[in-house]
């Protein structure tokens, strides 16, 4: 008849011994000669109260009253809860941190024969580890630099773990962090601080762009005016050239026109002469019109003269055009 062992097992936890009762006692596999192991288990079995051999998964077979299944280790990655406990910063806060602990046994002997409970030893190397890590930093690290935090932990705890008690520790991760109340107070007051810097640096540059940009609207408009300016005067000055050469070119047309019907008429400067007597008589009857005052030539009554002055420079221009016309040809 197979016969059911179990394996009482006591640890200590803050200083006081405690056993476990019935209910919590983990059953332990009988010796039935034949046995069936099931997959990712590791049995460690004692022939005679010394360590005999590790059962792998499949079928096996045990010597009666001789052999004793005393461990066994399950080879699946298990995850143990880290309490919550207080830790005291480099600045001197004080924070209440939990965490959760992803571990997996590599070697069943030195999990069973190397610590008398290797999840209740590694949970507290995790809590010191962790204590003394948060401890050398300040809390601003402890909430940046919170992946680093569990790499160092994880580290420190494979380090102990791994060669002594066959076990590994996978990856740690701190669960909640939590700071005293005023602390919080403090953080939030901060962040709104920032925030608030940030909307007025903000506002700030918007202003400022928006005050470049007018200036360069108005810098802009006034190079545009100053633009549309110059070319009007340009477009000015070039219509009132064009202007002067159109009526420079008319004028000078007229005159050759009017010498060259002078020349070929007959009796032309007579006529010449008798228009400009016609003008000056005209003229001088106009002086009284505009004013009392006259001012009129001594020799006025010798038109005879007055006459023979005008043609003389009447000729001598139309000798000073003849000699300029034969110079160019």
């Amino acid at each position: 008849m197979p016969v059911l062992v179990t394996a009482t097992r006591s640890f200590t936890n803050n200083g006081s011994a405690r056993t476990l009762n019935y209910f919590q006692r983990e059953q332990l596999p009988a010796n039935t000669i034949v046995r069936f192991v099931p997959q990712q288990t590791a049995w460690i079995v004692e022939r005679m109260g010394k360590f005999h051999r590790i059962l792998e998964p499949g079928l096996t077979f045990l010597l009666p009253v001789l052999d004793k299944i005393t461990y066994v280790q399950s080879l699946k990655e298990s995850a143990i809860e880290i309490p919550s406990q207080n830790a005291i910063t480099s600045d001197n806060v004080s924070l209440e941190l939990d965490g959760i602990l992803y571990i997996k046994v590599i070697d069943p002997y030195k999990a069973s024969y190397g610590v008398e409970d290797f999840k209740f030893a590694i949970s507290q190397l995790a809590q010191t580890t962790m204590r003394s890590e948060i401890g050398s930093l300040a809390l601003d690290s402890v909430l940046k630099e919170r992946q680093q935090l569990n790499n160092n932990i994880n580290h420190v705890i494979n380090d102990a773990a791994k060669e002594n008690w066959g076990v590994e520790c996978l990856r740690y991760e701190i669960r909640d962090i939590h700071p005293p109340q005023n602390v919080l107070d403090a953080m939030h007051r901060q962040v709104s601080a920032e925030r608030s810097k940030r909307a007025e640096i903000l506002e700030s540059e918007g202003q400022r762009q928006s005050k470049i940009n007018v200036s360069e609207g108005d810098k802009q408009s006034i190079i545009l005016a100053s633009e549309a300016n110059k070319l009007e005067q340009i477009n000015q000055a070039q219509g009132e050239a064009q202007s002067i050469l159109l009526k420079s070119e008319a004028t000078a047309a007229g005159l050759k026109m009017i010498a060259q019907a002078i020349k070929e008429t007959p009796g032309g400067e007579r006529a010449v002469s008798l228009q400009v007597a016609q003008e000056y008589i005209k003229q001088f009857g106009n002086l009284a019109k505009e004013s009392n005052t006259v001012v009129i030539p001594s020799n006025l009554g010798d038109i005879g003269n007055f006459m023979a002055s005008g043609m003389s420079i009447y000729n001598n221009l139309n000798k000073n055009m003849d000699k300029s016309l034969e110079n160019k040809n």
